[in-house]
């Protein structure tokens, strides 16, 4: 009987060191992965994609980038030009601009950006701006407007180009110290 018992203790030792290196190489691996997903994989999706670096990474090359300035203006409540004019929409437009001096000159003309900006959202129906392409082309118009006073043009919309005629290429976008126009909140009732 003493031989047998010596028989099943002899494989028991060798089963935790082999464990241990498993589990240790895993954790390498996926430290290993996790660091090429955030450091290496994510600059090469964007330059595949084409992608343009945000607004803020153009400013002032030789010095460090400065973050950027976000000028909110006050919740607006219009109207819309539905039928009946029953519905109306609050929109909270934020615009992001390149520096503090731009934010105080769009600060000099807000009065009359406020108005543009109010003018525009009327032009539009519920249905319209409950669509992601109603949103995005007001944010532009909004944009257009907001330029204006500073004396930045912004190109309008180019319209769908018709079957057999080819659509013009775009043209670079010139220089506009109103990066965007963000919603900080869009409700229509």
């Amino acid at each position: 009987m003493s031989a047998p018992a010596a028989a099943d203790a002899a494989p028991k030792p060798k089963g935790k060191k082999p464990l241990i290196l498993g589990v240790v190489a895993v954790l390498l691996l996926a430290v290993a992965g996790a660091a090429w997903m955030l450091l290496g994989r994510g600059h090469a999706d964007e330059e595949e994609a084409g992608a343009t670096p945000p607004p803020a990474a153009h400013a002032k090359k030789g010095k460090e980038a400065t973050p950027p300035v976000y000028l909110p203006l006050e919740n607006m409540v219009v109207n819309l030009a539905d039928a009946g004019g029953e519905k109306f929409a609050q929109v909270g437009v934020t615009l992001e601009v390149m520096d503090q001096k731009t934010s105080d000159q769009v600060k000099a003309h807000l009065p009359g950006i406020r108005s543009s900006v109010l003018m525009l959202v009327s032009q539009r129906t519920s249905e319209e701006l409950l669509t992601r392409d109603g949103k995005e082309k007001l944010a532009r118009d909004i944009l257009r407007e907001a330029s204006a006073p500073l004396g930045y043009e912004v190109e309008e919309d180019e319209p769908p180009a018709q079957e057999g005629k080819p659509r013009k290429r775009p043209r670079p976008a010139a220089f506009n110290p109103i990066y965007r126009v963000l919603f900080s909140s869009f409700i229509i009732q």
